[in-house]
């Protein structure tokens, strides 16, 4: 990753902090739009006809767009996305997270746009209408927010979940089962002729695939490293605490009276060490 660590240099001051907080924000405002104003969803997805009549707002209004459909879930859908979220802001730094989230956006309009114009030179276009009157926006969050849980759980292989808040199962399971169900829909939508479902499908999750390859046998975290790491600082804040004199005869240390001496006593065998007030009035160690 050391061109990632090139740019972060040059770059990491345009980095965005809270990304996870915004993006969260950003779907909570779609479902209310959608709950309240469904038709109103039309007017910020990502429609490359309309991108080419100078709606260029789209091309970054469709994250809005929530990843799933209005339901008694939502708060809990929103709590998981926020928490892995945040992991991998935490683990990354705000920079590459930044990078992450915002590749997976960009590739999503590149791909959308390219197909587009694609089929409008195939002579397709009328097919394109078809996908927006029956609501294929092209662009969907939902994907996105995908590739996040999959870098999650590339990262953190080993971390459980509730599966419907009983089955305890690793994420790493999830992420498989996720990339079986990619693929599927891959396949799915290219019977039906749905083009742009697939390269949104593939471009979506396109910077997950050049994360795993740029990261593939380094930089997971399991749990256990994990735990390493939190037993060596608190070893590290336990030895900055420790007392380096305590008198063998009331037990008194330099924390509890500053101001006290100690001496070792020379007449004592072994390494028996005494404060001020004991020095010269303690029994002698023979053995």
């Amino acid at each position: 990753m050391d061109f990632m660590t090139k740019l972060e240099r040059k770059f990491g001051k345009f980095s965005i902090p809270n990304l996870t907080v915004i993006l969260i924000v950003g779907f909570i405002l779609g479902y209310m739009i959608e709950i309240f104003s469904p038709a109103a969803l039309e007017l910020i997805t990502l429609d490359p006809a309309k991108v080419m009549q100078g709606q260029i707002y789209r091309l970054i209004t469709w994250v809005v767009i929530p990843p799933g459909p209005p339901s008694i879930f939502i708060i809990i859908t929103l709590m998981f996305y926020f928490s892995i979220g945040r992991t991998l802001e935490n683990s990354w730094g705000e920079f590459r997270y930044t990078v992450y989230i915002l590749s997976g956006i960009i590739f999503t309009d590149i791909g959308i746009m390219i197909t587009y114009f694609v089929m409008k030179i195939l002579g397709q276009a009328e097919l394109l209408n078809l996908y927006y009157e029956y609501g294929f926006y092209g662009a969907s969050t939902y994907y996105l927010c995908m590739s996040m849980f999959l870098a999650y759980a590339f990262m953190f292989p080993d971390m459980q979940v509730l599966l419907y808040f009983i089955i305890p199962i690793r994420v790493k399971w999830l992420g498989y089962i996720d990339i079986a169900y990619l693929i599927l829909t891959i396949l799915q939508y290219g019977l039906m002729g749905y083009y742009t479902g697939m390269v949104t499908v593939v471009m979506s999750v396109f910077n997950f695939i050049l994360f795993y390859f740029a990261m593939k046998g380094r930089g997971r975290i399991s749990p256990a490293h994990r735990k390493r790491k939190k037993s060596y600082r608190q070893q590290v804040r336990q030895t900055q605490v420790l007392t380096r004199h305590k008198c063998a005869i009331c037990g008194q240390t330099e924390e509890d009276n500053p101001d006290l001496e100690f001496r070792y006593c020379s007449r004592c065998k072994g390494n028996y060490e005494y404060c001020q007030n004991h020095l010269f009035t303690h029994p002698h160690k023979k053995f």
